[in-house]
């Protein structure tokens, strides 16, 4: 049985994009590919009672500044080069998740998952503005008409649903998090447990088999 690895993300993130960044390191270095799973923030935040960063460090002595110092340590270890701070966050992603949905049913997902990303985090836009939105995406040659009206139908808005529920339901409570088999991580910071996870998977199926 093939080992099931998901990064569950959601675009309004930056951790999520961050941690996405060191990903296809971990994919070549174990051999096993990640399933990249749309969830909404928003209703990750709602169903557990949870709330961003941005709202729960205001007014903290140093443990934002702390947060920012892991953050840079984080982009330097990976040799993260294209990352900007979106000035308009938080930014509502409804639209952008059930966009990635959409992409998913009509095949483009990963164009539509690399202009994203683009238009937040590295020439960052105000992408719940539904201009803007449009003329980002159709400036990444997405055909943003035909998923938009994809988007608003019944299977995407329930995917997206429950994707989330389900998140939540396995012990999800922000972005991203990871799941490798059933065992759960938070954070870019637990990368690093995420490969050793999946290496000690890998090895404790191979040791059955033998």
């Amino acid at each position: 049985m093939t080992l099931k690895v998901e990064f569950q993300f959601d675009f309004g993130s930056p951790n999520a994009y961050l941690a996405e960044v060191a990903i296809p390191g971990i994919e070549q270095r174990t051999g096993v590919k990640f399933t990249y799973v749309p969830v909404l923030l928003g209703g990750i935040y709602k169903a557990t009672g949870n709330m961003s960063p941005f709202d729960s460090l205001r007014g903290i002595k140093n443990k934002p500044e702390y947060q920012a110092l892991e953050t840079r340590r984080f982009i330097r270890r990976h040799n993260i080069t294209k990352f900007q701070p979106n000035p308009f966050f938080p930014v509502n992603t409804l639209m952008l998740m059930r966009g990635a949905v959409a992409a998913e049913f009509e095949g483009v997902f990963e164009p539509y998952f690399r202009a994203a990303y683009h238009h937040m985090w590295e020439e960052p836009k105000k992408m719940d503005d539904p201009e803007i939105f449009r003329s980002a995406f159709a400036a990444s040659g997405i055909d943003v008409g035909r998923l938009m009206v994809r988007a608003q139908q019944d299977d995407v808005k329930k995917r997206l649903i429950d994707s989330t529920n389900d998140a939540v339901n396995r012990g999800a409570f922000g972005s991203p998090t990871f799941f490798v088999g059933q065992e759960m991580f938070f954070g870019k910071d637990q990368l690093r447990d995420v490969e050793d996870s999946i290496m000690e998977q890998i090895g404790q199926a191979a040791s059955k088999k033998s």
